[in-house]
């Protein structure tokens, strides 16, 4: 492959980039660890089990969307699990208060756009740094989120509404929430790669000074999608409470691991201005699956930790390696071919 193919292949608004190299490897891998799990382990391939792995990737699933188009931009939100508890917590206090759930849930995905903004005018309008900003809100609105509620859990949530979040489409094995999953994927993904706001994204992410230059508004851009990113925290939040019909201010912990993981398994630089959902949406599946099938091994939470740990550094390591080794390939083979145009041995003899 000649270094001008190498650049098509890398550039993300091309079909090529989406789907090239690390997208392709970590979708290969998703599908190969579904077969052998399916194969080696008890209970894995079954269609209950199916909906229960699909239940337990949606909060990673959700909040990993927008994550994706956050880390592009070349920042990062580490305060989602955090918001999703406190919109549990907020749920809970509100259904304790009286309050109809329609009115409630409406409530929750508003706290969870103003907790957004509040991470995006920390870091657009003062120019704080997103990781240092998002680490402090994750203890605040955690720390907000047992003042709401303190340790007391709520449990006794419409049925209705518990219901179809755990229920399944007519009498598949499909869970109804999979519907909410497919339909922001699809939002997502074509808004990153078929709109003005998705080259922006990768733009910003690439050269946020280019990107001024070309027409561009990063800090506007980044502050609407933290909004974006607490909203649909907010949304998890209220799916999580629902599913286990049990609002909890600790609902969620750790969950922005598991999701970080799952957006740089994905494919996408953490340093920004590279990545592609195809890729993110097999993460998550692979990182859901993985542990899916330890807890059917009966392993402990501790090792699944341990796991997502690993995950998290090979994600990182590993497409930084890649493209080390590659670079390396292609400036070897650019020294050994002769320049286009120059006579062979052949026709000077």
């Amino acid at each position: 492959m000649s270094a001008e193919t190498a650049a098509i292949t890398d550039r993300p608004g091309t079909l090529a980039g989406r789907f090239a190299n690390w997208n392709v490897a970590i979708i290969a891998l998703t599908v190969l660890v579904l077969i052998v799990a399916a194969a080696s382990v008890d209970n894995f391939g079954t269609s209950q089990n199916f909906g229960f792995l699909v239940l337990d990737l949606l909060p990673i699933a959700l909040v990993a969307l927008p994550m994706t188009l956050v880390i592009v931009t070349g920042e990062i939100d580490l305060s989602v699990a955090s918001t999703l508890g406190l919109s549990s917590a907020l749920m809970g206090y509100l259904w304790n208060a009286n309050q109809p759930i329609e009115t409630i849930i409406p409530v929750c995905l508003l706290l969870g756009a103003v907790l957004g903004a509040v991470n995006g005018f920390f870091v657009t309008v003062l120019g704080l740094p997103s990781l240092a900003v998002t680490i402090g809100t994750l203890a605040l609105y955690r720390g907000l989120a047992f003042v709401v509620l303190g340790d007391s859990a709520v449990a006794d949530f419409p049925a209705l509404y518990t219901d179809w979040v755990t229920g399944t489409i007519g009498g598949t094995s499909i869970p109804n929430v999979l519907i909410i999953v497919v339909v922001l994927a699809v939002v997502f993904g074509v808004v990153l790669h078929a709109t003005p706001v998705g080259r922006a994204v990768f733009a910003v992410g690439a050269s946020e000074q280019a990107a001024r230059f070309a027409g561009v508004r990063p800090g506007r851009l980044k502050f609407w999608l933290y909004v974006v990113s607490g909203l649909v925290a907010g949304l998890a939040g209220v799916l999580w409470t629902l599913r286990y019909s049990s609002a909890r201010a600790d609902n969620g912990g750790g969950l922005e691991l598991a999701v970080v993981a799952a957006v740089l398994l994905g494919g996408v630089s953490i340093f920004g201005g590279k990545g592609a959902l195809p890729g993110v949406i097999a993460g998550v599946v692979l990182l859901a699956s993985l542990q899916n099938a330890l807890r059917l091994s009966d392993v402990s939470n501790e090792a699944l930790n341990v796991v997502t740990g690993v995950l998290l550094i090979a994600s990182v390591l590993a497409p930084n390696l890649a493209n080390a080794v590659r670079t390396a390939v292609q400036r070897r083979r650019h020294r050994t071919e002769p320049p286009t145009g120059s006579p062979s041995r052949k026709d000077h003899s």
